[in-house]
Order: structure tokens, then C-alpha cells, then sequence
């Protein structure tokens, strides 16, 4: 299952070669083989979705949820809603793979959150245990699987606005 991802990258990778349910408050037009699509606001979960699957995705959509930006109602604790919500979702044992801006923690008028990586680690870790941690930072440039030291969590890896790869 993916949540709130962009069908026209990953989600549209991982169908080339399997079947994948996406997740959206916004309507999806294309039909695409192997992609099916749900219309929902993760921030209030449909009951049918409690333990409902082994793996999820939301590449760069949490820092959305409650801002409005996407047809969604207004709610300032709709990213920890969405986080919680799909923790529910997820089978015991499961993987949840998702990416979010990170660098100092702020909100961007009509865009999206921007994460401190204290903040995340903070907020993930009562439901998860972090598997990998990857970044691309400000430049463009891929680190994959850095460990996340005290420095590198104080200074958010140098990123002012890098992205966040959790696994």
C-alpha cells in the first residue's frame, strides 16, 4: 500500500512488475494496470483499514496532512494523525518506508512541515524501530544508510532542506 505518494514515480515503478493500493485524499484520473486506488483522509481512518496490511509507503505526503494544501481540512497535529493512523494500518511486524523534508523544524506557508530529525526520531520511534536511514541534502547528493550520531541528529545531517528516507 502506498499513501499519498505521486503515481507517476514509485508507485508507478513498483506496478510495473506487482499490484499496489494507493491511498489519497485527492481523486486519481489515470487507471493504470495494477495500480487500484482508495479515496480517503488518513488523519480519520476507515475502520476496514485496522491491520490491513505487511508493508506501506508515503514518499514525500506526511508533511502535508492538515494543511489544507490538498483538499484536506485544516488540523495542525494532522501529520501525527496520518503517522498514527497508518501505524494502525500496518500488520505487527510490518515495514513502513516513508520520506520527509528535513532540516530545521518549521512550517512553509502553503507548501508543507519541514522536520528536525530530533522531532522524527522522537515521534517515530514509540511505534518503530528504525530499520535505515538514508538523506538526499540540500545539493542533490544521495547518503544512504547513515548512522544517526548526535551531531548528525543536531545538525539535521546540514540539511536547511534535505529529504529524509526512513525505513
Amino acid at each position: 500500500m502506498d499513501i499519498g505518494s505521486r503515481t507517476d514515480g514509485f508507485v508507478a515503478h513498483v506496478a510495473s512488475f506487482r499490484q499496489i493500493e494507493i491511498i489519497d485524499i485527492r481523486d486519481i484520473k489515470s487507471r493504470v494496470k495494477n495500480i487500484s486506488f482508495r479515496k480517503a483522509d488518513l488523519m480519520q481512518l476507515p475502520n476496514d483499514l485496522l491491520n490491513y496490511c505487511d508493508s506501506i509507503s508515503s514518499l514525500h505526503a506526511i508533511e502535508h496532512f492538515g494543511l489544507g494544501r490538498y483538499g484536506d481540512p485544516i488540523d495542525y497535529y494532522g501529520y501525527l494523525k496520518a503517522i498514527q493512523n497508518i501505524t494502525k494500518i500496518l500488520k505487527v511486524g510490518g515495514s513502513f518506508y516513508f520520506s520527509v523534508p528535513i532540516g530545521p523544524q518549521r512550517i512553509e506557508f502553503n507548501a508543507h512541515r519541514v522536520f528536525s530529525l530530533n522531532y522524527l526520531i522522537e515521534i517515530i520511534t514509540h511505534e518503530y524501530e528504525l530499520n535505515s536511514f538514508s538523506f538526499v541534502d540540500d545539493s542533490g547528493d544521495f547518503y544512504e544508510n547513515v548512522q544517526l550520531s548526535a551531531e548528525n541528529m543536531s545538525t539535521n545531517c546540514g540539511c536547511n532542506y534535505g529529504c529524509g528516507i526512513f525505513h
